[in-house]
């Protein structure tokens, strides 16, 4: 088995006809974790009894000729600021590695497992997921896969190498600001954040970032993703934001792909400088579409200027409400030096006020991108400006380091929108670049439908020179 070529619907339906054991793809995949992770650093804890267990009782209701779900026996890497009952969350900080194990999952991972998944450990995330690299004082730096002295992105950076690596076929990522579009973009995969409240979070404790975070399953094909989703996806009395059931099937939608009439390209979105090179393996990628007939709109200035402001302004006072406590504590200097600064920040600088004007910028945000979207049934930009930055370090563009190489995504953070990325190609020292795929309000399965057309008509390798 190599996960990076096997579909995660082609591996569960063996399971559930009983021609593979759900028992028989954990080996593999423990096999593969022990041989492969202490290389990327992708899982930071495994629960091999457990997952053994689970994987056991599965096997047992294929035999007893029950099924198990659309997902039978599918291992599955869960992002480490996310709830798997039975192991800590340590939100990538030293101030809960010694918590006691969740008590129960979130709700993710609950439908997750109730469609038949395994859960195998956690993957590493930034403290928080504050940033777009997935390092952390408790478990060190994950690697890229297709180079390892490279970063995965992040904040779900973990799970990204976990797929990109074939460690597992389906893992857990949230989107905050380009949590789940970056990480896929840099691994050479593809990656869906929904639309705010498509997968709900229920529970106790209110979400760490309410108006900005989507979570989701990731995989390495759009197919995968949109199965997966299908599981997740729908109300729940618990979270407050959470949408009404779509659409009967995601994963249907996109069996019978037709090419999109017209599309938006903005290379910069009127703000954004892009590398050289990053922007061409882009164009030529959209230049695909037009040869298969799809009328391409160059759309310009999208926004009139960079969000940055308003996106740090929520999700400072976010972390600011998270580690307000421990200020003036002994466990203040154990945080990351930079969510550190930010939090000070939000502390002496954002008011109440503020933090309603950021709220009606999102609105106008959304009310700019109304006005692209209402041409064209789609917008493609670049995931990323920046190329794939060495571990530790940040992105480069034409070069030079840029803090903010990440400036594409963080835009529909903030506009609540759907968006994407798909592989477009490969920078000459063969580092994937990611496509972004941005859709209206609510339109997810335009997304996905895009996604996958991409994925067909560009055809890029999913598979890393790794392992």
């Amino acid at each position: 088995m190599d996960f990076r070529r096997d579909t995660v619907e082609g591996l569960a339906e063996r399971v559930r006809s009983g021609a593979l054991g759900a028992r028989e793809l954990l080996d593999a995949t423990l096999e593969r974790i022990e041989a492969l992770n202490p290389q990327v650093n992708a899982f930071v804890a495994v629960d091999a009894d457990g997952a053994r267990a689970a994987a056991d009782a599965i096997d047992d209701a294929v035999a007893a000729g029950e099924d198990p779900g659309p997902l039978a026996g599918i291992p599955l890497a869960v992002k480490d600021l996310e709830d798997a009952a039975g192991m800590v969350t340590t939100l990538g900080s030293t101030l809960w590695a010694s918590d006691p194990p969740a008590r129960r999952d979130s709700t993710l991972v609950e439908r997750l497992r109730a469609a038949g998944c395994v859960v195998v450990g956690k993957t590493n995330t930034p403290e928080l997921g504050w940033k777009a690299e997935s390092d952390n004082a408790v478990y060190g730096a994950t690697r890229n896969p297709w180079n390892l002295e490279r970063s995965p992105g992040g904040s779900s950076g973990g799970s990204a190498a976990a797929l990109a690596a074939g460690l597992v076929p389906l893992a857990t990522g949230s989107d905050g600001g380009g949590s789940i579009r970056i990480p896929a973009a840099l691994c050479g995969m593809s990656g869906m954040k929904p639309s705010l409240g498509r997968v709900p979070a229920a529970g106790p404790i209110p979400p760490s970032w309410p108006l900005l975070s989507s979570s989701g399953p990731m995989a390495l094909r759009t197919s995968d993703i949109a199965l997966a989703l299908d599981t997740v996806i729908g109300p729940e009395p618990g979270d407050i934001r959470s949408l009404p059931m779509p659409e009967p099937s995601w994963h249907r939608s996109i069996e019978d792909l037709h090419h999109p009439r017209r599309v938006g390209w903005s290379p910069t979105l009127g703000y954004a400088q892009v590398d050289r090179e990053v922007l061409s393996v882009c164009e030529r990628a959209v230049h695909r579409l037009a040869d298969h007939g799809v009328e391409v709109v160059e759309a310009g200035e999208v926004f009139d200027e960079d969000p940055v402001a308003t996106w740090l302004t929520l999700a400072a006072t976010y972390n600011l409400r998270t580690l307000e406590v421990y200020r003036g504590s002994e466990a203040w200097d154990q945080i990351d030096p930079g969510l550190r600064a930010s939090v000070e920040w939000a502390a002496a600088s954002v008011s109440a006020a503020d933090f309603i004007r950021a709220e009606d910028a999102c609105h106008r945000l959304n009310q700019r991108l109304m006005r692209t979207l209402g041409e064209v049934s789609i917008l493609l930009t670049p995931t990323v400006a920046g190329q794939t930055p060495l571990s530790g370090q940040p992105g480069t563009i034409d070069g030079q380091p840029d803090v903010n190489w990440v400036r594409f995504t963080y835009p529909f953070n903030l506009t609540r929108s759907p968006a994407g990325s798909v592989c477009a190609g490969y920078t000459g020292d063969g580092m994937p670049v990611g496509l972004q795929v941005v859709g209206p309000q609510h339109g997810d399965v335009v997304v996905l439908r895009t996604m996958a057309v991409l994925e067909a008509d560009l055809g890029c390798d999913r598979v890393a020179p790794f392992g």
